[in-house]
């Protein structure tokens, strides 16, 4: 189980710092994409821009299917490069190697996951144990869709030397955010031990994904749903909420 400091740091910060890798080496989406003052530069300059983005672009999303697809090791530079009609000097060039790409493809996969994720709870509204029951539906939906593969972070770790500790690092920032936000929710509908009610349910969460990866059955969801719904038990009577430092709204990092 993740430190309470640890994950109460990360709910403090995760909605005002945008997540980033720089700290472990890789190169990190948002310095790859981040804003340039284009309009200063010569028309030339500007050009060589816009296609390195698209390259870019292209790259990520060939980079992302195949990895996640059929996994770190047994994809290839050149099954990349040949997926996003790139030029193997192309990624180097963007990239600079293929560990910063996976580590890229990661970030990215974790920022959008995160960002369906929560505004799927938050979608309809509804009291904080409403939006903690849409945790399992939610997943459901997920698993249905064809390009399920199950996890990019448990799969990475799974595959690579249990020692890596890199992936490592990145799966654990990208869990920390996960569990900040069902802790609050957890909080605010005044769950005696909101800390130990964020890490079962994430429990849970793991083992469907990982259950329906291997099975192909969206259904596991349901039980996983149902065995959530017994932890869902009242708090007791008087008993004060904390007040809770995090923000009244949550954005995706």
């Amino acid at each position: 189980m993740l430190k309470r400091n640890a994950i109460g740091g990360e709910r403090d910060q995760f909605a005002r710092n945008e997540m980033r890798l720089d700290e472990c080496g890789p190169v990190g989406l948002t310095a790859l994409m981040g804003k340039s003052s284009s309009k200063l530069r010569p028309a030339a300059a500007r050009h060589r821009s816009g296609d390195d983005e698209s390259a870019r672009g292209r790259l990520l999303s060939a980079a992302t299917r195949l990895l996640c697809k059929n996994g770190i090791n047994a994809t290839g530079i050149d099954a990349i490069i040949n997926e996003a009609g790139t030029a193997k000097t192309t990624l180097y060039k963007l990239f600079g190697s293929k560990n910063n790409l996976v580590h890229v493809v990661l970030e990215t996969e974790g920022k959008q996951w995160r960002e369906w994720f929560i505004g799927a709870i938050e979608a309809a509204g509804g009291s904080p144990r409403a939006k903690l029951a849409r945790i399992f539906p939610a997943l459901k939906q997920w698993f249905r869709q064809e390009h399920f593969y199950g996890c990019p972070f448990i799969n990475a770790v799974g595959e690579h030397d249990k020692d890596q500790k890199q992936l490592r690092a990145i799966a654990m920032r990208h869990k920390k955010v996960v569990l900040a936000y069902i802790e609050k929710l957890a909080e605010e509908m005044g769950a005696a031990e909101p800390e130990v009610l964020a890490h079962q349910l994430a429990l849970l969460m793991d083992g469907a994904i990982v259950a329906a990866m291997v099975s192909r059955d969206p259904g596991v969801a349901d039980t996983a749903g149902l065995a959530a719904s017994s932890l869902f038990a009242p708090s007791k009577p008087g008993k004060a909420r904390r007040a809770s430092s995090a923000p009244q709204q949550l954005v995706a990092v």
